[in-house]
């Protein structure tokens, strides 16, 4: 059954789902007020963080015209491996966690932080570990030198 995840669910769309969640669990509980300049900025430069690397890496596929279809990675035409690729093999996704963390900090519910966490887990498991397992098929010794010189995260 596990196998089954693999590939299924667009990580916007889960995203989008965890942020629901976390946000029906905050409403379970008194909102504590907490929105002085401090928690606006925490907010702010989370969610830029996590807006500009999905527009800078949505823009090397773009400029690229490689797919940008996650649910399909041997489709793609090329390995992108310049900009933000330089620095995270996944910085769509570390984008997406950067806004579900912003969410979360917006919230301000301590088990609305689980949202990032749990974000991370699936999408490790379900999404990167079969696109890697797709690219390697793909791209051989390139992608693995790749992936053996820039980190999956940070």
């Amino acid at each position: 059954m596990m196998k089954s995840l693999e590939l299924k669910i667009p990580p916007p769309v889960l995203a989008l789902v965890i942020a629901l969640l976390m946000w029906s669990a905050s409403r379970l509980t008194v909102s504590t007020g907490v929105f002085g300049t401090t928690h606006v900025l925490l907010v702010t430069v989370l969610a830029g963080i996590g807006l500009s690397l999905d527009l800078l890496a949505l823009s090397i596929f773009i400029r690229l015209r490689t797919s940008i279809n996650p649910m399909q990675p041997h489709v793609a035409s090329s390995m992108v491996t310049s900009g933000v690729y330089r620095v995270s093999r996944n910085p769509m996704y570390l984008g997406l966690t950067f806004s579900l963390s912003a969410w979360a900090a917006y919230l301000w519910f301590v088990w609305a932080f689980l949202g990032p966490v749990l974000f991370i887990a699936y999408i490790t498991r379900f999404q990167i570990l079969p696109e890697e397992k797709a690219l390697t098929a793909m791209f051989g010794e390139e992608y693995e030198a790749y992936m053996k010189k820039v980190r999956r995260w940070l």
